[in-house]
């Protein structure tokens, strides 16, 4: 466990989180900013940004650049470790990432919108060996077959990891890219149709065939803020926020596109200032 309790955990490193971030920083709040390496994957595939007050005519690679040279001069660092669980303890909250604690005052959460659909079987075997952190729950499958569904780079550094446990781990990458997988992974490119199973996961339908399989791990960019955060009132899919960004959990606050559209970089940075300054203002209430 981390000994240190944070003012602010702010989880998510696009436009909303780095601006929530920024802001945390300047009111002298201690912030720890937990996301990926490349801050923002929306923000990289955008081909051009042309509504951004003050930025037009940049590319998406270009506009994070930019995002990370603002960090760097405000000695912003990311945390690059995956959040399981958000508990509320009343006056702190705990973070969990596989099993190591985090502490912090407040949350905010900037987890963007998950834009992949469920596939066909994923919502039903969940839990029945259908799982969204392959490093909690590797060791369950210590000798099995797994199947690993990667929307993203990080999914390998997992994948790598169960297949020290599994018997046998197949990767099937919902993405284009350079893959750095270890010799015993079995790399799958073909499209999932479904996962199957009646009480539990027994096969991987695929285009051009099938695998059978005792456990299938879907790393996707984000996790349901529902599933994340327990109790979390959720509105039509994205989180239910009042006009300070808050939820309907006292000290967690949210922005961006989790909390609905327009899904718009310069909405998601503002709404990241006002949850940030929110949390500020509650911090400042909350002084013993």
């Amino acid at each position: 466990m981390n000994n240190e309790r944070y003012d602010i955990a702010i989880v998510g490193s696009g436009p909303a989180g780095l601006s929530a971030a920024i802001n945390a920083k300047i009111r002298n709040k201690s912030i720890i900013l937990f996301g990926i390496k490349e801050l923002s994957n929306k923000v990289m595939k955008a081909p051009i940004v042309n509504n951004y007050l003050g930025f037009y005519n940049i590319t998406g690679k270009e506009f994070k650049e930019k995002f990370k040279k603002h960090l760097e001069f405000m000695d912003i660092s990311v945390t690059t470790e995956k959040i399981n669980t958000i508990y509320s303890m009343g006056d702190y909250f705990a973070l969990d990432v596989n099993g190591k604690m985090y502490e912090a005052k407040t949350v905010i959460l900037a987890t963007g919108i998950e834009y992949t659909k469920p596939l066909k079987g994923e919502e039903k075997l969940l839990g029945k060996g259908v799982g969204y952190c392959a490093t909690c729950d590797a060791p369950l499958y210590k000798g099995k077959i797994v199947t690993i569904i990667g929307y993203n780079k990080e999914a390998e550094a997992d994948a790598n990891y169960v297949s020290e446990l599994a018997e046998k781990t197949y990767y099937i990458p919902v993405y284009k890219d350079e893959l750095d997988l270890k010799d015993n992974v079995e790399i799958i490119k073909d499209r999932v149709i479904e996962i199957q199973g009646n009480e539990k996961v027994e096969k991987v339908i695929l285009k051009n065939g099938s695998i059978d399989t005792d456990g299938v791990f879907v790393l996707k960019d984000s996790v349901s803020p529902g599933q994340l955060v327990p109790g979390l009132e959720m509105e039509n899919n994205h989180i239910k926020v009042d006009l300070n960004m808050a939820t309907s959990i006292k000290g967690c606050f949210a922005a961006g596109d989790c909390t609905g559209r327009p899904y718009q970089y310069i909405k998601s940075a503002g709404q990241g200032q006002v949850a940030a300054l929110n949390a500020v203002s509650y911090l400042d209430s909350n002084k013993n």
